[in-house]
């Protein structure tokens, strides 16, 4: 499957930690007090550790195909899918259904040329439905794995933000004789909070919920195929299922694929 870099995330992920640091800057402050090493560890690495217990590790190490997946547009053409589907129809009303052999091989997406063998084969039509449904969500859960990795890893990153503050305050009253220390010693606790939040609100969660609208996307085509497949297998007519299949796209979608059929 095509993809291509998603713009609108790396734009705003990008935006997002400029305008932190274009804050921080307009308020006069020294962009270096805002770095501190033991924040990072406690914020990160604590929240990271805690993800880890709750992951498996193969999820941990799958983050970099979970940013892949966010970061880069998967290319569905649910339009071309629909039309395939069609030219299926016709063939299968006009050759029989065991014609659609032949095209196969041609078929790229391996959860359509699945459909279209189980046709192809005989399949009880119920049968067909209950083994895609059923491949359907096995590819949901893989999904959520991934939405889920982040939505632990966000909700825990403000806690141990909070945890670094309070070591920070410990510390400090240790050393509470020392009243020069004070005004450095709150601005350090009180650093791991603002990098526990700002990992959470403007990354982990965020990127949670664009693997989501990912899951959605692909859902989506994945019911067209199924919807296609059971038609094609019921021997409707392919007009009528070009139009139970457009049902799936945003009306403005709809009008380009049957502008086409008009000019054909």
């Amino acid at each position: 499957m095509q993809r291509s870099l998603d713009i609108g995330s790396v734009l705003g992920a990008l935006f997002g930690a400029a305008c932190v640091v274009i804050g921080i800057v307009v308020n006069g402050a020294d962009v270096t007090v805002y770095m501190n090493l033991s924040s990072v560890f406690i914020t990160i690495g604590g929240s990271f550790g805690a993800m880890m217990i709750t992951h498996p590790l193969n999820h941990i190490l799958n983050i970099p195909r979970f940013l892949g997946i966010i970061f880069f547009v998967p290319k569905f053409e649910e339009e071309r899918i629909i039309t395939q589907l069609v030219a299926f129809s016709e063939k299968a009303r006009r050759d029989g259904i065991l014609a659609l052999e032949d095209d196969l091989e041609s078929i790229e997406d391996d959860f359509l040329r699945q459909g279209i063998q189980l046709v192809v084969d005989g399949t009880d039509p119920e049968i067909i439905k209950t083994v895609l449904f059923t491949e359907l969500n096995k590819i949901e859960e893989r999904h959520e794995k991934g939405s889920s990795l982040f939505d632990d890893w966000g909700k825990t990153a403000p806690a141990f933000g909070m945890i670094g503050t309070l070591m920070g305050l410990v510390a400090m009253l240790v050393r509470l004789e020392d009243k020069s220390a004070i005004g450095s010693g709150m601005a350090q606790a009180l650093l791991t909070t603002l990098y526990g939040a700002v990992l959470a609100y403007l990354f982990l969660l965020p990127f949670r919920r664009r693997l989501e609208e990912r899951n959605k996307e692909e859902t989506l085509v994945k019911e067209i195929m199924i919807e296609g497949v059971l038609a094609i297998q019921s021997g409707d007519n392919p007009r009528i299922l070009e139009e139970k299949l457009l049902a799936f796209l945003p009306p403005e979608r709809r009008e380009t694929i049957r502008q086409e059929n008009i000019r054909e």
